[in-house]
């Protein structure tokens, strides 16, 4: 049987030394804030912004809310970000998308300044990722997946990773965080041809394809490491992932839960974003 990369283990070692510094932040006069953007009322949206307020007062993040009808045009909503840019009580903001279909997605993202994009939504946050430097700050989920892999000692040094989806969000900063562990990506996609015995073949799987258990027996190998990041429902109603964890926990060396795997450290690390941004100001 596979070793159960939880979430739950990462989290507590993260969620601890994050309130250490958010102690010693507050000494020097400083609260860090996290400023949440929502316009509409979509049933996922408001879903993950429970889960990180409920995160930030664990570790003592403050967080205000801007939420908004869908009516809301697109120049009230640059105004707000303007005013949020100005805004040094708030040090980090998230942004739900996608938006309504009057506002446009690409005009939004370039109004937000990079210091504040604590999800990496903007341009210059991707650039950041690339590039290797601290403009911005990464997607929190790719992130998520570099944690636990190196929570749990996996070092992916040489090794082989195919990526599984080739999304902004996901697949592509993903690929860059594992170069820059010195690992070796691969970015399978739809119109990839031999997946199967591309991902077999890795020492690491990565995926976010999307679609409920994708990835089957036929993709996997004795001692890979599966890092799931699809979130998706059956038609029982239960969460699942991307890939068949009943089949692949019988064959593979450790894979992460769905759920309880890599959606439990992303917050955390939302978190460990804003208060990177509070430190900057002092």
């Amino acid at each position: 049987m596979a070793q159960i990369l939880k979430g739950k283990e990462v989290v507590d070692a993260v969620n601890e030394k994050l309130r250490a510094e958010v102690s010693l932040l507050k000494e020097k006069g400083v609260t860090p804030t996290l400023g949440i953007i929502r316009v509409g009322a979509k049933v996922e949206d408001i879903s993950y912004e429970k889960g990180a307020i409920k995160c930030a007062e664990s570790i003592g993040v403050d967080v205000k809310k801007y939420l908004f009808k869908e009516n809301i045009t697109q120049e009230q909503l640059l105004n707000v970000i303007a005013a949020i840019n100005l805004d040094l009580t708030v040090h980090g903001v998230i942004l739900f998308r996608p938006l309504p279909d009057h506002i446009d997605d690409n005009t939004i993202r370039k109004a937000l300044l990079a210091s504040k994009d604590v999800d990496g939504i903007t341009d210059q946050s991707m650039a950041g990722v690339y590039t290797g430097t601290d403009l911005g700050y990464p997607p929190c989920t790719p992130r998520a997946c570099i944690e636990i892999l190196d929570h749990y000692g996996i070092d992916i040094t040489g090794k082989k990773v195919a990526v599984v989806g080739r999304s902004l969000v996901v697949g592509r900063p993903a690929a860059m965080m594992v170069l820059g562990k010195n690992g070796t990506p691969i970015i399978c996609h739809t119109k990839t041809e031999d997946m199967k015995d591309i991902c077999k073949s890795a020492d690491v799987l990565i995926v976010s394809a999307g679609q409920a258990k994708t990835i089957g027996p036929e993709y996997l190998n004795e001692g890979q490491v599966v890092i799931d990041v699809g979130i998706n429902m059956t038609d029982e109603g239960k969460l699942c992932g991307d890939v068949d964890f009943d089949a692949a926990q019988n064959i593979v060396k450790a894979i992460t839960p769905v759920p309880g795997g890599v959606g439990r450290v992303t917050t955390s690390l939302l978190m460990m974003h804003v208060i990177d941004a509070a430190k900057k100001t002092i």
